[in-house]
């Protein structure tokens, strides 16, 4: 028997405005994500500084709002002075993290380039692993400062006549891990982070700052790490870091996977519950609020042979199933349900690592994987204010997870518009869910209404996207009719966007 779903949203009940910055990623010199990435400068679309313009297009409908760079693990052993001044005087080297050769033909400058070309904010790493306060301060002074000293005067010997507006900044990456070159204890880091804090602020008071959180919640040391962190640095730092993947590897069946969702909530809660005890213990006024900086599906499990010191080897380009897609859309449900804590995030990464954006090796095609739907068109369209949501669904058990809700819903009130837009993902394999929409006070909708209702569904749940045939997973939106109240009917093992928009006009 088919169940109706119903979900309610109210103005009342509002999160607070959306923070566009959860709509970001993440760029690391890792594999071939900026070398045969973003950056090929023999290709026939480069621009000046060797980046790929059809990669760009492509970045540009993906729609990140913010760029977290240069890593991830390759940060713990970078010299950022490799990557600055001429090209020709860089050197080559081994990459420590990645066991790879390091040209350092892509640097800051040509970063911030990148993205103050596509409009897109940047956000800084420094290294805390091999190196410390002195080179990220250097690196802050070079980057953000006008001139008149020493780092800010070279950076304009490097032609950057003006200061980069980099405000965001990582202290360090994952240093609870033991993979992690320069790899501290929670104690270590969390007096680093508050020293190179007080630093970098006398260098530019107008930074944010971000402490690292535990690099994966299987961690031993997770929410014990969070503690002791904040413990030193609560009062330094402005965003406390979080990263998750999902391995669908380590999942026994679709059902479960596609449950995932669960397991985010949960995550984002009990980091929440960590940093709120910091806040306690150490009595602080301010919350602190939370940077999900890397999060994906990364086939982690699978062995992977690259060899020895390769240069931009094809390390992770995990091709993506319409599965993963829809786990995508859980993870942008989770963070939108938690913006009032969740402020910055990042789908780690880009452009082939573990990335929505492919490239053919050797400049070849660009295509969008079936990741690549969800994020964009929850980074146009889930603008605004994120509601507080009331849902009434039917439940099932998976091998891993008990009662888990057939659909997992989030709701964005634009108030420029009107709109309320829902993302809903139909965790259930088998059959369509008519789900009711109750928008409670929302008076906008009382003179009439316009549905549209996206789609994204696949011929089965390993169906993946190709260079031959980029379009196997694609989005369908149905033409905006009237909205009387009638259920709107969510397709089995789906990803969906519904959107009310007042008036009876056609959709925008």
């Amino acid at each position: 028997m088919t169940v109706t779903a119903r979900v309610l949203v109210d103005p009342s009940f509002s999160l607070g405005e959306i923070d566009p910055r959860i709509y970001g990623s993440f760029v690391e010199h890792m594999g071939r994500c900026v070398y045969d990435g973003i950056y090929d400068p023999e290709h026939e679309t480069a621009d000046e500084d060797g980046f790929r313009q059809d990669v760009a297009e492509l970045v540009r409908e993906l729609g990140p709002t913010i760029l977290r760079y240069p890593g991830g693990n390759f940060v713990s052993g970078y010299r950022w002075e490799d990557g600055v001044g001429p090209r020709e005087d860089r050197p080559v080297r081994r990459e420590l993290a990645w066991k790879s050769i390091e040209p350092n033909l892509v640097g800051t400058n040509e970063f911030m380039r990148y993205c103050q070309r596509l409009g897109i904010e940047p956000m800084m790493a420094v290294n805390l692993g091999t190196r410390g306060i002195e080179a990220a301060t250097a690196l802050v002074e070079y980057t953000t400062l006008a001139g008149g000293t020493y780092w800010s005067d070279l950076r304009r010997a490097h032609g950057v006549e003006d200061p980069w507006d980099v405000r965001v900044w990582c202290l360090g990456n994952e240093m609870d891990g033991p993979w992690q070159l320069g790899h501290k204890t929670a104690y270590e880091y969390g007096r680093l982070a508050a020293e190179t804090a007080v630093a970098l602020r006398r260098v530019n008071p107008n930074l944010e700052l971000v402490a690292c959180g535990t690099s994966k919640p299987i961690m031993p040391t997770f929410g014990s790490w969070e503690a002791e962190v904040l413990e030193q640095s609560y009062a330094h730092v402005d965003y406390l870091s979080m990263h998750m993947y999902v391995d669908p590897d380590l999942t026994d069946d679709v059902p479960t996977l596609l449950a995932a969702g669960v397991e985010i909530d949960a995550y984002i809660d009990a980091v929440i519950a960590s940093a709120d005890f910091a806040r306690a213990r150490g009595r602080h006024s301010k919350v602190m609020p939370l940077s999900f900086d890397e999060w994906n599906v990364w086939y982690n499990s699978r062995p992977r042979e690259i060899g020895e010191w390769p240069f931009a080897p094809d390390l992770i380009g995990d091709i993506y199933s319409f599965a993963d897609a829809l786990v995508v859309g859980s993870f942008i449900n989770s963070i939108l349900r938690r913006s009032d804590r969740v402020r910055m995030a990042c789908l780690a990464q880009l452009v082939n690592v573990i990335a929505p954006i492919r490239t053919e090796p050797g400049g070849g095609a660009a295509w969008r994987q079936s990741t690549f739907y969800p994020f964009a068109l929850a980074s146009r369209f889930g603008r605004g204010e994120s509601l507080r949501v009331g849902l009434t669904s039917a439940r099932h058990d998976t091998s891993r997870h008990e009662d888990v809700p057939a659909l997992d819903v989030a709701a964005v009130h634009d108030p420029e518009t009107g709109a309320v837009t829902f993302f809903v993902v139909n965790r259930d394999v088998e059959h369509a869910v008519p789900l009711e929409l109750a928008t409670g006070g929302f008076a906008g909708f009382a003179g009439g209404a316009s549905v549209e209702h996206t789609t994204l569904t696949g011929p089965s749940a390993s169906a993946t996207n190709s260079a031959a045939a980029p379009d196997t997973i694609a989005p369908r939106t149905a033409p905006a009719v009237p909205w009387e109240g009638a259920p709107v009917v969510v397709p089995p093992m789906s990803w969906n966007m519904i959107r009310l928009v007042p008036g009876t006009g056609t959709h925008i």
